[in-house]
């Protein structure tokens, strides 16, 4: 039988990863929306597609991804959306995450958004997406659509 070696230690003698090596799932929590939700703000508004955790440790990092289905109903106007933790907005101030425009036709569009975060905290957070608009009615998770939100924790 052969001596496995890890960095000129016998298998036997190897007791952690190497540094920078890591990055364990420690838990993954979920939520779905099916709701429709039309709004004409300007400003960023809630879309109650959300999901709470609650980190083990404060080193510990946030994976978030979040889809949803966007709809500017034909008013040629932009389509914002971003991802708040707790009352912080973890993109743009202005622009959030992601921005859609349709031009002279319809927009209808999926957004997909994804952030590491580091909250430092062992508290619960609440991740939520937050949409607006640029200036005109657009609609939220319409057509039928299964919005989700998945928060992973990640070992430092």
């Amino acid at each position: 039988m052969a001596i496995i070696t890890l960095n000129n230690n016998s298998l036997s003698s190897v007791t952690s990863l190497p540094a920078g090596v890591g990055g364990k799932v420690l838990q993954v929590v979920s939520g779905t929306l099916t709701s429709s939700y039309t709004t004409s703000s300007t400003s960023f508004v809630a879309t109650g597609l959300d999901v709470a955790i609650t980190p083990s440790s404060t080193s510990s990092k946030i994976f978030i991804i979040a889809t949803s289905y966007l709809d500017d109903n034909g008013t040629a106007r932009d389509v914002l959306s971003t991802i708040f933790r707790d009352s912080t907005n973890l993109g743009d101030s202005t622009n959030g995450m992601m921005d859609s425009f349709g031009g002279s036709t319809r927009l209808r569009a999926n957004h997909s958004m994804s952030f590491l975060d580091s909250p430092n905290s062992t508290s619960a957070i609440t991740y939520e997406v937050y949409y607006k608009t640029g200036g005109a009615s657009i609609s939220f998770n319409s057509q039928g659509s299964i919005s989700s939100i998945t928060a992973m924790e990640v070992s430092a």
